[in-house]
């Protein structure tokens, strides 16, 4: 067995009781808060009403977020495997639905050549996975007034593949002291021009009308995980209109946001936004993470200036911004899955590229609930998503009910729990026990095949994963 398939902490699996989690946290000085008993759903927080300034209505405070597969065609259309994917969103029981998966805005900005793109060409596909959810979902919950559905619109930056799964197309803000060498570019790599920056943010605009025109409730300007629009919030060295000053690095998504209120009049807007980030991580002696070396790093946004802590000052004058602008929704992550995974996607077993854990990744997820309540503290009128609780499996609605009925957090968000679980939000709706073998045990799995050119699942838990050649290739990946 090689040192990535050995977990270096006890499996969540292995703590079967309130107490046996309470002891543990207790002896590993990780102060996580859970609630030992569930209530009933008469009285659960899962099922509070959540109320939109705009009048609209999210019939209960658990979320699915964006999921994306890499299986659309190259073309931007989805296809067969897509639309599963739609149907567990759609058939969850949770009531909204942060962006579904994240639609590139133009080719060029694709994090891969199989990212679903919007556009003139692919807009009635859209109409059909809009309406496909709302069959659905009124099909198994009897009605969609209370379900709000949003699409996740991005441009890959500086982490684009159109067009090969092996070749970046990287369209980068600024030179990256670490980032340019990781990924295959010179340190003089060519940077975008104000004037290219101008276009993409027309191509947001563009999107988000054919989202309107679609039916979508809103959109997300994605913020987060090292994609373009959270590389401008990291732009401090760049000159111009859009890095240096913190009024500069948030031009994009002021113009972006003024173009769409502009052309998509009545259309609501969310930001998913990784709120913090660290330095580079990359495997260390036995394959653990360490980070790379610096006395000074000032490109983590929310980090601190030695880029290994949380700094909220920029984050929280972002939220003020976001209020002002008038958007509600955000949905809050952190770091970047491409160099430093561990902050947002706690995980015992790492992806083929990955490294082990640094902490117990409880720590990372107990990160993530302190930064999201910290910011519902400051920010009490926006709509407060929280992420990074799949790592949690049977404990997530403990931990779950009690960032709800505290006030940490105004929505729970579920990522890759959905690919092995999609109804576990309807199951602790109704207050039903748990299916433990449809549990996420975070094996990756679901991000090293997309590393490795393969469609994206969940190939340990999922039967129609696990019959795929794909499967076959993902075993001899890991070997």
């Amino acid at each position: 067995m090689s040192a990535k398939n050995k977990p270096r902490y006890p499996r969540i699996a292995q703590l079967k009781t309130a107490q046996d989690l309470r002891d543990y946290l207790q002896t590993n000085a990780i102060d996580l808060p859970f609630d030992e008993a569930l209530l009933p759903p008469s009285d659960s927080p899962f099922n509070h009403i959540i109320q939109l300034k705009a009048g609209k209505t999210i019939g209960n405070s658990l979320c699915i977020l964006p999921m994306e597969g890499w299986d659309g065609t190259t073309d931007g259309r989805p296809s067969v495997l897509t639309r599963n994917r739609w149907t567990k969103f759609a058939i969850s029981g949770a009531k909204l639905l942060f962006g579904c998966e994240a639609v590139a805005v133009c080719h060029a900005g694709k994090a891969n050549p199989n990212q679903l793109v919007l556009n003139t060409d692919t807009f009635s596909d859209f109409v059909e996975l809009r309406q496909s959810i709302l069959e659905q979902h009124k099909e198994k919950f009897g009605t969609t007034d209370d379900l709000l559905i949003g699409l996740q619109l991005t441009h890959s930056g500086r982490f684009c593949k159109p067009n090969s799964h092996k070749t970046f197309e990287s369209k980068i803000l600024y030179a990256h002291p670490y980032l340019n060498g990781r990924f295959g570019m010179s340190a003089d790599y060519p940077t975008l021009t104000d004037d290219e920056i101008d276009q993409i943010i027309e191509h947001y605009v563009e999107a988000a009308v054919l989202a309107q025109k679609a039916g979508f409730d809103f959109v997300d300007v994605k913020h987060c995980h090292g994609y373009l629009g959270h590389e401008f919030l990291s732009a401090v060295n760049r000159p111009g209109k859009y890095g240096g000053s913190f009024e500069n690095r948030t031009r994009y998504l002021r113009n972006i946001v003024a173009g769409i209120r502009q052309a998509a009049p009545g259309l609501e807007m969310g930001i998913r936004l990784s709120a913090f980030d660290f330095l580079p991580f990359k495997k260390g002696p036995d394959e653990v993470g360490v980070p790379e070396p610096a006395d000074h790093y000032p490109f983590a946004f929310g980090g601190q200036t030695n880029g290994l802590g949380v700094d909220l000052t920029e984050t929280k004058a972002i939220l003020a911004l976001v209020e002002s602008l008038g958007i509600q929704l955000v949905c809050i992550t952190g770091g970047s899955p491409y160099y430093n995974p561990h902050l947002m996607r706690p995980a015992l077993f790492p992806p083929s590229d990955g490294y082990l854990p640094p902490e117990e990744p409880l720590l990372g997820v107990k990160r993530q609930i302190d930064v999201t309540h910290e910011l519902k503290k400051a920010f009490p009128e926006l709509i407060i998503i929280g992420s990074g609780y799949s790592y949690l499996q049977e404990w997530l609605p403990n931990v779950a009910q009690y960032v709800l009925r505290t006030g940490m957090v105004d929505s729970v968000g579920f990522g890759r729990m959905v690919l092995s679980y999609p109804t576990m939000p309807a199951d602790m709706l109704a207050g039903r026990s748990l299916t433990r073998n449809l549990l996420c045990r975070t094996f990756s799995d679901c991000t090293t095949a997309p590393r490795n050119g393969l469609i994206s699942g969940c190939y340990p838990l999922d039967p129609n994963y696990k019959k795929m050649p794909e499967a076959d290739q993902l075993k001899a990946l890991k070997v």
